[in-house]
C-alpha cells in the first residue's frame, strides 16, 4: 500500500487525512454513527473556538468509501487527546477499532507524546474494552452534556505507569516510581510461596474449568478457614491498616462462597454475599500468584454470575481497582457495566453492576447518554420514547 495507508484487513484501511475532510465527513455520517445517542442540544455558541494546535486525523475506508474516522490534537506538551473515533453502524463489531488503536498508539509514541487521553461513555464496553486491553487505566467519571462518561489514559512512560497503579493502591510504590512521586522507597518484602493446601474432603465434586482446574462450592466457615491459612500469599496491593478489630456486626445476609483448585490443590477462591435485596455483592476473588493469566478468571466468573442470578438477585455488584485491568476486561467482557468510583480503606476503587434484566441493562445505557429511552425503559422512566 502507500505511505501513510495501514492495512486493517477484510478489504479496510486508514489513511490521514486533513481536518477540512474530516469534518466534511462528520457533517455528512455523523447522523447515521452517533444518533442513537443522548446529547444535551446547547444554543449556538456566542464565542469561537479555541486554537485547535497540532492534530492528527485519519479517515477509515472500506474500499474507496470513507465509513469511519479518528480524530486526536494535542492538549498540552506531555499528552495528546483521542477526540472522536467513529464507524458506521454497518462496520461496527468487526474488530476494526481494536485493531486501528495500535496504530494510532505509535503514530502518537512517534509525535514525543508521553500520555494519551480519551473519554467514553461510561456503558460503552464495545470501546472500553479494547482501550483496556491496550493499556489505559479507568482514572475517572465526569457528566457532561453527552452522559455519563468515563475518563481512560494510557502512559506511554513505563514508571508513569507504575505511578497509576500506587495512586489506584494496585501495588507499592518503588525505585524511581518511589523517587518521582516523593514517597519513601520500601522495599516489598518477598513473596513468600504459598504451602500446597489440598482441597478439603468432602466438598462437592465442582465443575471443570479446564487445564486442570475446577471450581468447588463450600460453605462459609470451610471458606473461611482456607482464606485464612492462604489470604497472605494472594495479595499484594497496598491497604489502610485499621489497627484494630472492628467494633460493629459484618453485614447479614446470606454468603456463598467456592474454592478453585488445580489438579486437587487450592489455587484461590471466590466469595459473595447479598448486598440489598436486588444485589449479590461478588467480595473477594482471588489467585494465587502462581495460577494468574491463565484465564482461569474469565472461565470461572459466569458460572458465579448464574449461581448469584439464580439465588434471586437481578444485579451483581463488585468493586476493583482501577488499574487492575486484569480483572476489569473479564468483567466487562462479561456484560459488567461501569457504574461509579469509590475510594476506600484499599484504594481508589471502581464499581461495576451486572444486570440479568435486560430492561435495567438497557436503563443503564439511558444514564450514560449511550442511548435514548425508548420501549420499556423509557415508560419505567415515566418519560415519552425518544425524549
Amino acid at each position: 500500500m502507500e505511505a501513510g495507508i495501514v492495512d486493517l484487513g477484510g478489504g479496510y484501511h486508514a489513511r490521514p487525512i486533513s481536518l477540512a475532510e474530516y469534518r466534511a465527513a462528520c457533517a455528512r455520517l455523523e447522523g447515521q454513527i452517533f444518533g442513537g445517542n443522548s446529547l444535551y442540544a446547547f444554543d449556538p455558541p456566542t464565542r469561537e473556538a479555541p486554537p485547535l494546535g497540532d492534530a492528527w486525523t485519519w479517515g477509515v475506508y472500506r474500499g474507496d468509501e470513507l465509513i469511519g474516522w479518528h480524530h486526536a490534537h494535542a492538549r498540552d506538551e506531555r499528552t495528546v487527546y483521542m477526540a472522536d473515533t467513529g464507524l458506521l453502524p454497518a462496520h461496527q463489531g468487526q474488530g476494526l477499532y481494536t485493531r486501528l488503536l495500535p496504530h494510532l498508539l505509535a503514530a502518537f509514541r512517534a509525535a514525543g507524546f508521553t500520555l494519551v487521553q480519551s473519554h467514553h461513555r461510561a456503558t460503552n464496553n464495545a470501546v472500553l474494552v479494547p482501550k483496556l486491553r491496550a493499556g489505559f487505566f479507568l482514572q475517572g467519571l465526569n457528566a457532561y452534556e453527552g452522559g455519563l462518561n468515563a475518563a481512560l489514559t494510557l502512559s506511554l512512560d513505563d514508571t508513569y505507569r507504575d505511578a497509576m497503579h500506587v495512586r489506584s493502591g494496585f501495588q507499592r510504590a518503588q525505585g524511581e516510581t518511589a523517587r518521582r512521586l516523593g514517597v519513601p522507597d520500601v522495599a516489598a518484602p518477598p513473596s513468600p510461596q504459598a504451602p500446597a493446601l489440598p482441597l478439603p474432603p468432602g466438598v462437592d465434586p465442582g465443575t471443570d474449568l479446564g487445564g486442570g482446574y475446577s471450581l468447588h462450592r463450600v460453605s462459609p466457615e470451610l471458606y473461611r478457614e482456607v482464606y485464612g491459612q492462604l489470604e497472605p500469599f494472594a495479595y499484594s496491593t497496598v491497604s489502610f491498616d485499621w489497627a484494630g478489630s472492628p467494633a460493629a456486626a459484618a453485614p447479614r445476609g446470606p454468603l456463598w462462597a467456592w474454592l478453585i483448585a488445580h489438579q486437587g490443590t487450592v489455587a484461590g477462591w471466590q466469595a459473595s454475599r447479598a448486598w440489598d435485596s436486588r444485589t449479590a455483592y461478588m467480595v473477594n476473588t482471588a489467585l494465587l500468584p502462581a495460577h494468574r493469566g491463565r484465564g482461569v478468571y474469565r472461565r470461572l466468573l459466569p458460572l458465579v454470575m448464574a449461581a448469584l442470578h439464580g439465588e434471586g438477585y437481578p444485579l451483581i455488584r463488585s468493586h476493583h481497582h482501577l488499574t487492575n485491568n486484569a480483572v476489569l476486561v473479564p468483567k466487562l467482557r462479561a456484560g459488567f457495566r461501569l457504574q461509579g468510583m469509590q475510594v476506600d480503606e484499599h484504594g481508589v476503587l471502581a464499581v461495576l453492576i451486572h444486570s440479568a434484566d435486560e430492561v435495567y441493562r438497557a436503563y443503564m445505557d439511558v444514564r450514560s447518554g449511550l442511548r435514548q429511552p425508548s420501549g420499556e425503559v423509557a415508560r419505567r422512566l415515566g418519560l415519552p420514547e425518544g425524549g
